[in-house]
């Protein structure tokens, strides 16, 4: 399950097993909670580990187990942003809860990934994050469109959008498409220099350019403007 900054998540985490609190692309710097309560909380790096503990009762040889039932707020540090989390005990196995960053985080993490760097260099960053599959955690998915797009100067050649990333703080976002011809073809960067693809195209990238009829290539399209 997943949580954001700045906002109160109702969550539900077992009430027996060990939970699992991660910080994604950063730190847990504290888990603030009610001492009170039958709780223990331990943090390491990105990750938090939760355990209501279990009340054990011996009556003449009769061990009996009471678990907590009783709903807690932890509000956890990560990322420099606050997660308040309202976790209800259950009889559930072990749950996984991940702090995704938020839009202010997202954009302060893009600045300084991607601010050092010239547009030529944005571009192939983008571009390589894409195709090996390795996204920061600062890029934010968007629904890809569906259906198929056909391009006028690639005829009998259709394309799928795969994946589609908000790069926000960079004023730029991102598409992946799959290239699927119907014949074999050589494939030139700049015909996807269209319009069907999105406005203020800066960047086009292909994985490969020679395909044969029932093979597809990657292409990722890069923008200037965070949505399209």
């Amino acid at each position: 399950m997943m949580a954001l900054p700045d906002q109160t998540s109702t969550i539900r985490l077992s009430n027996r097993d060990i939970n699992h609190v991660v910080c994604e692309g950063g730190e847990i710097e504290d888990v603030r909670f009610s001492a009170e309560k039958a709780i223990a909380v331990e943090k390491a790096g990105s990750d938090a580990w939760i355990k209501f503990l279990v009340k054990e009762i011996d009556e003449l040889g009769a061990v009996t187990r009471s678990y907590v039932s009783t709903p807690s707020e932890f509000f956890v540090s990560c990322n420099g942003a606050i997660y308040t989390l309202y976790a209800e005990p259950s009889d559930i196995p072990a749950q996984t809860v991940t702090l995704a960053p938020g839009r202010p985080q997202r954009a302060k993490a893009n600045a300084d990934l991607l601010g050092p760097l010239v547009e030529e260099e944005r571009a192939v960053s983008i571009s390589l994050a894409m195709l090996q599959d390795r996204l920061p955690a600062s890029f934010a998915e968007v629904a890809p469109a569906s259906g198929t797009i056909a391009l006028p100067a690639l005829p009998g050649t259709a394309l799928t959008e795969r994946r589609r990333v908000a790069i926000e703080g960079a004023g730029l976002s991102a598409s992946e498409y799959l290239v699927s011809p119907a014949a074999s073809v050589t494939l030139d960067e700049r015909s996807f220099l269209d319009r069907s693809l999105g406005v203020n195209i800066f960047a086009v990238t292909l994985d490969r350019l020679v395909l044969k009829a029932g093979e597809s290539a990657r292409l990722v399209v890069i923008r200037r403007g965070e949505a399209q």
